[in-house]
């Protein structure tokens, strides 16, 4: 158990998070252009999501098509009818990482009081920056070449955090002088700092949390 999760005494094993994917967004509309997926066609996607994952966490940005492909059991052709190119295949990773993220927000808050809650997904946003950096350049030209795309999963994160400290706060759990979009300018250089190690990302989100929390002295 990770030390911050001692620390604030809190026992997340029975959470549950499930993803599910926007509608009009992502693979379901990938197959033929406009029709959805076959269910194999979904089933090796989905694979291919999962190695990409593990892959990319494991060797970093360095890590090749052809290993993700033999991790998730399917030939090179199959990887590249979904994912032509290698940015193809990064940009699916960070979309479906963050909706992973979004799916969290909203489970925590169904399922855990206002303070667990906080903790869970601040939890769930390290574990998100730690993969977001692993390809950073590599998502910084999908950026460049779709600004919406940078926007509009911001705004998702944005939303999800917004979700989760708001009702905190209303609970009197999260200091009131704060906003979700200061949160997310704090979590940011988790994301974004290539030198940061995970276990930098341990020591410093309970230093995080002491300050988010209602109570604690501001001066």
């Amino acid at each position: 158990m990770p030390p911050f999760r001692k620390q604030f005494g809190l026992e997340m094993e029975n959470l549950t998070v499930t993803r599910e994917l926007p509608a009009g967004e992502g693979p379901a509309e990938v197959e033929g252009a406009c029709r959805p997926m076959r269910a194999d066609a979904r089933r090796n996607y989905d694979k291919l999501l999962a190695a990409a994952r593990e892959v990319f966490a494991a060797e970093g940005a360095g890590a090749s098509m052809e290993a993700v492909a033999r991790k998730a059991g399917v030939g090179v052709g199959t990887l590249y009818r979904h994912f032509p190119k290698r940015i193809d295949l990064v940009q699916a990773v960070y979309e479906d990482d963050v909706e992973e993220l979004v799916q969290t927000a909203q489970r925590v808050v169904a399922e855990l009081e206002p303070w667990p809650a906080v903790v869970a997904f601040l939890e769930a946003f390290a574990r998100y920056a730690m993969t977001k950096r692993t390809f950073l350049n590599e998502l910084r030209e999908a950026f460049d070449k779709d600004p919406d795309l940078k926007s509009r999963l911001r705004e998702r994160i944005d939303e999800a955090t917004v979700l989760v400290i708001g009702r905190a706060q209303r609970a009197g759990a999260v200091r009131p002088d704060i906003e979700g979009a200061d949160v997310t300018q704090l979590l940011g250089p988790m994301c974004t700092s290539p030198t940061m190690t995970e276990e930098q990302s341990v020591r410093l989100l309970p230093m995080i949390l002491d300050g988010l929390r209602a109570g604690r002295d501001a001066g």
